[in-house]
């Protein structure tokens, strides 16, 4: 199983909430919630007034007559409130009377709205579908926060801070059905986010439909996972391993963006160029660098990492490029449309004699200017049918086009940069908004091995002080990315972006003199029971940042709760086996997997059983490989090694994984640790003749009961 915790993942994890939510959790089901404990993100001014508004299933819900966009904000008003409170309202158009009622109001601003509620009626007013959706959902928010659906009067006055308020899924790494991602828009809808950003291809796979060119999904969507497990499950139907993947028709798309466009979402694709294609050149070899070193690409790759495939910068290249784009820009009619630019290896283009002679025809000086100018051509196809770029802060690299925008991820520094030098950026830093890291160090699933708490991102500031307020000014907003090389499946997708998305939320949407991480917290418990009746299967584990104490000897001690020797590249890695259930997930560092069991008692010596599984070493990480130093086995199939009191010291006890090896799943292993007088801490490492399959462990046990 992928364990969360060592509690379930179902349990609510009471205990675990701080004193104010505690306090506030106490008494949510007896009254009403105050406004301003009930709303995420927090509005921007909140007036309280006497009286208590009722919801019950005589209440109308009245839209103007004629006003599709008021329309579709009352349906999905309608929509939440039977979802979290069991009642069935009647939408209707008319005119203002008894009930909730929507009125268009010109006055305020974009995606703003005011929400006034009496004990007769809730008026929501806004001047666009953002501002109406967006006084629906807080509405819905006051609502759901007491069982009898009362409201206390008030007045709400409120509008985003930034336009851009997005999280970006990775459907590449691992394909989401088209269901879910329209769930998955349900839920941005309703913390008022307003941008997904799509990631549709990658070197493992190429998710969208080209017409032109189908093999990009026939061949590029479609991959056999890593792992000896996967490579010995084998179809039936062809005699060879099963493949992954799948793909999203271009009718699929355009329901999907009309889908979103009714709740305020623009969904900006993503098409990753000139690195990462190497999907791309399993289809169309073509594409390649064709006189450059390992340029070939057999099949779609399994490794995570950086490949060293780019995309050719001959002209037959680009215009395949300029065609794919040509169905792009005919499905997204987004303002924006991102190509990508990061991680782009230049090895293959330096090592090839074509490129190199491109490069003098072009009269550029070096391969960074190169794929400046690989960008900007394509940049100038899609301005041409009047769409702007946006990149990632690689693109900086080179040049940059006028009226190109800066996402930056490597920290705020792309951000900062393009500011600048007068260009528009979207704040997107890794680590703090990649939520495909661990949510506490209490949670031992699959992921990035630092934690980012809801803390940690609640505290981020978008326009870091180095900026002056001009350059600020440039700061489009925020966006969160759930990167999906470590979650396989839906649920994980989800388990992984709640509920730190209400802190996204916050900080893309609350002026930074209204956020507060105390006020935060106690408005989360109403936000968590509203999960629940959206179906957001959350982390509990978010709430409880600091991991457990390491439970006693006798008793099992996981890999989260035990050091580990050091932090190069600390992952939480999903193991390939069992096929067709639930995986364990081993946390190491893959640069030097090691890891400390602390304060053993080997007073009279100790039985010791050790959990050991074999997870694939899929990753591409360059000339790093090389600094993975691994004890010498003694045979052919490795040992584990414990040693006491050091890890430089000779093994305590040799462990034979001979028949572990055998098994695809987890194994336990064990021996017997001498005896020393007192406590002392174990290092336990594995001797193996390579890196692939790469042994980690899942838990140890030192005495106890066999």
């Amino acid at each position: 199983m992928i364990r969360t915790a060592p509690s379930t993942r179902h349990a609510r994890p009471v205990a675990a909430l701080t004193a104010a939510l505690l306090a506030f959790a106490s008494t949510s089901a007896l009254a009403q919630a105050a406004p301003d404990q009930a709303v995420i993100p927090q509005p921007q001014a909140i007036s309280p007034a006497a009286g208590v508004f009722t919801i019950g299933p005589d209440t109308p819900v009245v839209a103007p007559p004629g006003d599709a966009e008021a329309s579709q904000a009352a349906a999905r008003l309608v929509e939440l409130l039977s979802q979290t409170n069991g009642v069935s309202l009647t939408q209707q158009e008319g005119a203002a009377g008894p009930g909730v009622v929507f009125r268009r109001d010109p006055s305020l601003p974009a995606e703003g709205y005011r929400l006034q509620v009496s004990p007769d009626a809730a008026v929501i007013s806004g001047a666009d579908l953002g501002g109406l959706l967006y006084g629906a959902v807080t509405f819905w928010q006051l609502a759901s926060a007491d069982p009898q659906g009362r409201v206390q009067a008030v007045e709400i006055v409120d509008a985003p801070r930034f336009r851009w308020r997005g999280l970006m899924l990775d459907s590449a790494r691992h394909y989401q059905s088209p269901d879910f991602i329209r769930r998955f828009i349900d839920w941005m809808a309703a913390h008022k986010l307003n941008t997904l950003h799509w990631h549709l291809t990658d070197d493992q796979g190429w998710r969208l439909e080209i017409r032109r060119y189908p093999k990009l999904t026939e061949v590029g969507a479609w991959r056999v996972p890593a792992g000896a497990a996967a490579l010995e499950d084998l179809d039936p139907a062809t005699g060879q391993p099963r493949r992954i993947g799948g793909y999203y028709t271009q009718d699929e798309v355009r329901d999907l963006v009309a889908y979103a466009a009714v709740r305020n979402i623009t969904i900006v694709p993503e098409i990753d160029l000139p690195g990462h294609a190497s999907a791309a050149i399993a289809a169309y070899p073509e594409l390649a660098v064709q006189d450059a070193p390992n340029s070939e690409v057999a099949a779609v790759p399994a490794d995570w990492g950086v490949y060293p495939n780019l995309f050719s910068p001959e002209e037959n290249t680009l215009t395949f490029l300029e065609h794919v784009l040509d169905e792009v820009m005919e499905l997204f009619p987004s303002e924006y449309i991102h190509l990508g630019g990061d991680e782009a290896v230049k090895d293959q283009w330096r090592a090839s004699p074509s490129v190199q002679a491109r490069m003098r025809a072009l009269g550029v000086a070096d391969e960074e200017a190169l794929q400046s100018w690989f960008i900007g051509r394509l940049e100038r196809h899609i301005n041409a049918h009047g769409r702007r770029m946006i990149g990632w802060d690689e693109i900086l690299e080179g040049g940059l086009a006028p009226d190109a925008t800066v996402m930056s991820w490597r920290g705020v520094a792309g951000a900062v940069e393009a500011a600048r030098l007068g260009h528009d950026a979207v704040m997107s830093p890794a680590p703090t908004l990649y939520l495909d890291h661990r949510q506490s160090a209490a949670d031992g699933s699959p992921g990035r091995g630092d934690p980012m708490t809801l803390e940690r991102i609640y505290r981020f500031d978008p326009t870091p002080e180095e900026m002056t307020s001009e350059q600020a000014a440039r700061v489009l907003g925020v966006q969160a990315n759930l990167w999906t090389e470590h979650m396989r499946d839906e649920a994980r997708v989800a388990y992984q972006a709640f509920p730190r998305v209400s802190a996204v939320a916050e900080i893309a949407w609350t002026a930074p003199e209204r956020l507060d991480w105390t006020g935060f917290q106690t408005r989360l418990q109403p936000q968590l029971d509203r999960y629940e009746g959206l179906g957001i299967d959350y982390a509990r584990l978010a709430l409880t940042p600091e991991a457990d104490p390491p439970p006693p000897d006798g008793e099992r001690r996981y890999d989260h709760q035990m050091k580990l020797c050091s932090s190069g590249l600390v992952l939480s890695l999903i193991d390939d086996a069992p096929i067709h259930n639930e995986r364990p997930s081993l946390m190491m560092d893959i640069m030097n997997p090691c890891w400390i069991y602390e304060g053993a008692d080997l007073e009279n010596g100790a039985d010791l059983r050790v959990a050991v599984g074999q997870v694939p070493f899929n990753f591409q990480i360059g000339e790093a490989i090389h600094n993975i130093r691994l004890p010498e086995p003694r045979t052919a199939e490795g040992e584990l090694e414990v040693r006491i009191g050091g890890c430089e010291v000779e093994p305590a006890l040799v462990i034979p994984l001979a028949q572990a090896a055998a098994s695809h799943e987890l194994t336990v292993v064990e021996g017997r640790l001498p005896a020393r007088a007192g406590r002392h801490d174990l290092c336990l490492k594995f001797a193996q003749p390579g890196l692939d399959p790469m042994w980690g462990l899942d838990w140890v046990r030192v005495g106890g009961a066999r």
